[in-house]
Parts: structure tokens; sequence; C-alpha cells
């Protein structure tokens, strides 16, 4: 640190802040003999720094009695310890497969767009009627939906996916309340 003591303020004029850095650095003897002398000038001189002086003594003094409390040495492996023990969530992405997402959102999707176009491939669109909608709801025959084979096929494989779901739901809490118990 090599500061030039022959511009040091002599009193009120200097800034506030630097008077306070150099009382700390002298209370805490951190100060080399040069601006410990200056400084001693300046308290015995000026009641700016005597006043300031004897503030940051009982400020020194009230931090060295008040005794802080240090945790002990082993505080941080006590902590992890603790927290090995819980059982922690793995990120989402580490069991949520996006490709299975991306493919049910598709065949949803194309469930959804091949009804859609059945249904308009039923509509007559050649008839006029007195009806606001060109639909006559009466005429549409579901049994040629409900009777194909697919169509029923597909309902069998759901209902079997259903089962499954249901099944591992109900294991889960089974293993849930043993875990509780």
């Amino acid at each position: 640190m090599n500061t030039n003591y022959t511009n040091i303020p002599s009193g009120d004029e200097g800034l506030n802040g630097d008077m306070e850095e150099r009382l700390w650095n002298y209370i805490d003897g951190s100060c080399d003999a040069g601006e410990k002398s200056v400084i001693d000038k300046l308290l015995e001189n000026k009641a700016a720094w005597k006043l300031k002086y004897h503030e940051l003594l009982e400020i020194n003094e009230m931090l060295q009695s008040s005794g802080l409390e240090e945790p002990s040495l082993r505080f941080t492996k006590n902590v992890m310890e603790e927290i090995a023990k819980l059982h922690i969530a793995p990120a989402t992405k580490t069991y949520i497969n996006k490709k299975i997402i991306w493919g049910i959102a598709i065949f949803f999707i194309t469930l959804i767009i091949g009804f859609m176009i059945y249904g308009f491939g039923q509509i007559d669109w050649t008839a006029t009627s007195d009806s606001k909608l060109p639909v006559d709801f009466s005429k549409v025959d579901y049994s040629k939906i409900f009777n194909n084979t697919y169509v029923n096929a597909f309902m069998m494989i759901n209902v079997v996916l259903g089962l499954f779901l249901l099944d591992r739901y109900f294991a889960n809490k089974r293993k849930k309340f043993r875990e509780d118990t």
C-alpha cells in the first residue's frame, strides 16, 4: 500500500468514507507507522475525527464481545449426510422420454383427423334440404363404424392398456402404503 501522506486532509474537509476507512485500519492495526502517526495527530487536533474514532471503537468492542456463534467443523458434512438420507426425485429429463410423448400425440392427432375425414365423407354435399345443417344425423349409419374389425381391435387394445395403467396405479399405491407403515 503506497500512500502519499503529504496530501492528507487535515480534518472535516476529507471524505467521511475515507476517514472511516483510515480509522478502521488504525483500530485494526493494519496501517503502517507513518499513517498511524498522522491519525494520532488528527485524533488530538480534530473533534470530528475523535468523535468518529470513539464511535468506531465502540462498534469494534461490541463485535468482539458479542461472541458470534460459529458452526461446528462438521456442519457441512452433517448437512450433506442428512440430505443423503432423503430420496431426491431425479430431474424430469431422466424419466420422461420425449419421443414417447410425441408418438402418443401424433397417434391421437392422426386418430382425430381420421374421424373427421370419415365424418366429412358421410355428408351428402349435393343434397339440399330445408334444414339449416347439411347433415341429417338420423341417416348416419353408426353400425358401419362400430361393426368394423379394426375399430373393435382398437377398443380392445385401449381397454387392455387402461387395465395395465390401473394396475400400475394400484401397485404404486400399495408400495407407498408399505413404505409408510
